[in-house]
Order: structure tokens, then sequence, then C-alpha cells
């Protein structure tokens, strides 16, 4: 018998270290080759940790929500070879061996394991963690009977069953976990909305005096992190306006009635976007990054619009490069790609980086005035509020118009007032008069 260690692999060029958000064993499982141990995050990305041996957990190296430098010792496992593999130790047979055939990991000799560039990496909500396979006869696999936790226990189970549980309403404490040591899966939660709802007794008056102490991990401590940098460094002036869209939406309803088949279906963004990259011409200063350490002001050519999403997880903004490069029906495209992308997990941390303004939109939701945060360091950020049909005075009677306002936010320190007015008035008259929006000056 031996030991074999798992170091903090390179997972990115230029990375030091990566945040711990889940581990997918304990001390005790018995892991397989290849099967996920942990995963890690950096920039909103996250990677899983594979093991490169068959083996007993021995031994765990950090708690969730650490952050562990490149290098640092992750995990020990008893193998069945001679031995030890660590760091400064010789190579090991392990290390002979050749490549899995996926040729996407492979153990170096110190003992850490090397990720390619090629791993796949993922946002925060990731695809629901495995449980690690124990050897038990095939019944009592095949049989492994439910468990509710005890009174005062707290679940087992993932971060990312905890907030599809939180999302949803559920107390997990009421739903049998069939995982290891009671670990509840999102199998066990799928079962629950079926079959647990329809017998779970109406809530009652009684108090809950209950506390849960969750620890704020992964891609919501990092959002936390921006939100608390963007409000405390940045001096923001939000200005809104109320625009006519009636005519920019006869035209979207006309255009997607006669489009293509190959082409997307348009909706109002893509026309927010081509706006913004006219008057951005008009004020190129709005299309910078001001870096306040340096006190240096780095205004871009290129219009790279960040799109604020909300997913599973929490808020990512994957990146639309160049949108002054791209018509109407590419900034559609590359919208809907870069959406899903997010919301699926599979969003690469070059998609979720380089913005140099932002658009977010809460219409959906129905408000009608927000006040944005700046996406730092960036200096200005545009939402879109609720559209809706209201009377408007058109001098002589009322008549049915569709008005949906812009709540947008400035950097102060960069933006005065009066220019932010102006680029919001400059986007407001393109919208309602869109002709303007294909039309060069």
């Amino acid at each position: 018998m031996g030991e074999h260690l798992i170091k903090m692999p390179d997972v990115g060029e230029g990375i030091a270290e990566a945040e711990l958000v889940e581990w997918h064993v304990k001390v005790g499982d018995l892991v397989r080759e290849d099967a996920v141990l942990a995963a890690v995050m950096t920039d909103k990305a996250t990677v899983e940790i594979p093991s490169p041996v068959d083996g007993e957990v021995l031994w765990l190296g950090a708690d969730i929500g650490d952050v562990v430098a490149i290098g640092s010792p992750l995990i020990r496992l008893k193998v069945e070879s001679e031995g030890s593999a660590s760091s400064g130790s010789g190579p090991s047979e392990r290390a002979a061996e050749p490549p899995a055939q996926t040729g996407e990991i492979e153990a170096q000799a110190d003992g850490a394991v090397k990720v390619p560039d090629a791993i796949v990496e993922r946002q925060a909500k990731s695809t629901p963690p495995q449980p690690v396979e124990r050897p038990q006869a095939p019944a009592a696999r095949m049989h492994r009977a439910p468990v509710t936790c005890a009174e005062g226990e707290r679940p087992v189970a993932s971060p990312a069953v905890r907030l599809r549980a939180r999302e949803s309403g559920v107390d997990l404490r009421q739903v049998p976990g069939s995982g290891p040591a009671g670990r509840i899966t999102h199998e066990d939660l799928d079962a629950f909305f079926v079959h647990g709802r329809q017998t779970a007794k109406a809530p009652g008056f009684a108090q809950n005096t209950s506390v849960e102490h969750i620890k704020v991990v992964g891609l919501r401590r990092k959002i936390a992190e921006k939100m608390a940098i963007a409000k405390s460094h940045i001096p923001h002036i939000t200005y809104v306006e109320e625009v006519d869209v009636t005519a920019v939406e006869d035209l979207r309803a006309a255009l997607n009635a006669n489009k293509r088949a190959d082409r997307p279906k348009l909706t109002l963004l893509p026309f927010l976007m081509r706006a913004m990259v006219r008057a951005i011409s008009e004020q190129p200063h709005l299309n910078s990054i001001y870096d306040d350490e340096a006190g240096v002001v780095h205004q871009h050519g290129g219009v790279h619009i960040g799109i604020a999403t909300q997913t599973g997880s929490g808020l990512m903004v994957p990146v639309v490069r160049h949108a002054e490069a791209r018509d109407l029906w590419e900034c559609a495209a590359e919208l809907n790609r870069l959406a899903e992308a997010a919301k699926s997990g599979l969003a690469t941390r070059e998609e979720l980086s380089g913005s140099t303004i932002t658009i977010t939109s809460l219409g959906a939701m129905g408000g009608i005035v927000t006040t944005p945060v700046i996406n730092y360091p960036e200096v200005a950020i545009v939402g879109v509020n609720k559209m809706m049909v209201r009377p408007v005075w058109d001098g002589s009677t009322f008549v049915p118009r569709k008005m949906m306002n812009l709540s947008s936010s400035f950097d102060h320190r960069i933006i005065d007032g009066w220019d932010a007015a102006v680029f919001v008035q400059r986007i407001k008259t393109l919208l309602e008069t869109p002709a303007m929006i294909f039309v060069e000056a």
C-alpha cells in the first residue's frame, strides 16, 4: 500500500490560486480513476478536479470557501501501489503510464494533477455531481434506503442542490437523501417535487426560530466582492429617461415576420446595441475602462458590450465583442449563444471578461426604474426597464404608445452629468427614429 498526494492543479494561464467551492468526496470514501474529487473556481469559471488513480481518501487539505494556491497539497489518497507519490518524490507508476484515452488529464511525477486548457470550464451552476462509487453489493447499490436527517441536523447536500432547493422554496430537512450518509442529490429533489409536495402539510403559523449559517463561496462571493468595489470606488450618477419604442417595435415585428430561416429572432436588445454603438462613436470616452489606481482612462476603439445575465448560480456578464462590427442579426445570434452558454454553465473565462460598457435588463420583472451598479472598472451601464402601452398626448388627443424607461448609471469621476444626459438622449432619438440607426450621418 502507498499514498498519492494530489496538489491544486494549474487551472489556467496566469492563475495563481483558486477557490474551493465543492468537495465531491470525504475522508474514507473509495474513489475510482477519473472520479470527480472537487470543484474549484477562478474568475467565475469552475473546473472539476478528477482523480488520477483508484484509492481511498485519507485527508482533505482545504475547506469549502478556502482560496488555495496552485501547487498546494489538496487531497491525499491511499493507493494499492508500493511507496508513495508526493511533492519531491520520484516518478510514480501512474506517471509512467500512458495518458487517459481522452488525453485531458494526466498525473505528474510529483503527484499533482495537470489540467490542460482543454479541460471543461463551467460556471458555478455545474452539472449535478455524481455520487462517489463505493464498492458494495449490487443489491445494496440498487436499494439504498432514503435517509431523512434527524431533528436539529443540517442536511447533507452540495451547494448546487442547496441553491436549487432555496430557489424552489423547499426545506431540505423534508427531503430524504439517497446518497452516501444521506446526501441529498438532484434526483432526490426531483422525486420530492413529484411525490413529496402532494402529501406535504399545509404551512401553519407557528414560529420558526431556525437560523441557517451559509458561507458565501464561489460565484456569489465573487459577485459580492465586485459589487462592494464598484459601490465603494465609483461615485454613481443615475439618469432615467422614457423612450417611445413604438416605431422600433413595429420595425422589429416586420423584420421577424420576413426574416430568413437561418436568422435568429430579433429582440429589442440588438437595436439598443446598435444605437449604443452610434452614440459611442460621438462620445467615445463612455466606452472606457478607468484604472483609478494609476489615474489612467483606457478609451477603447472596439465596443465590447457586456450583457448582464441572470443564471441559476447568480449574475454573469458574457461579452459581445466588437459590436461595432456586427449587424442586427449578428448581434442577436451572439446574444443567444452567450446567454445559453452562461445559463448552462459552459461560458469560458474569455467570454465572461473584457467588456467596455454593459447593458442590464430587468424589464421582464416589471420594474419601471432601476439604479444600475456600474460593472467596475467600466464607466457606464445602460439599464432597460419594463415596456408598456401608455396614453401619450400628441398635441390634440391621447394615443396609445409603447413606452420604456432607460435607467443608466455613470462614473461621475469621468463622465459629467451633461455628457451622460447627451448620451442617453442620443440613444433615445435613435430608438424613436430607428431608420437613423442604419444610416450613416
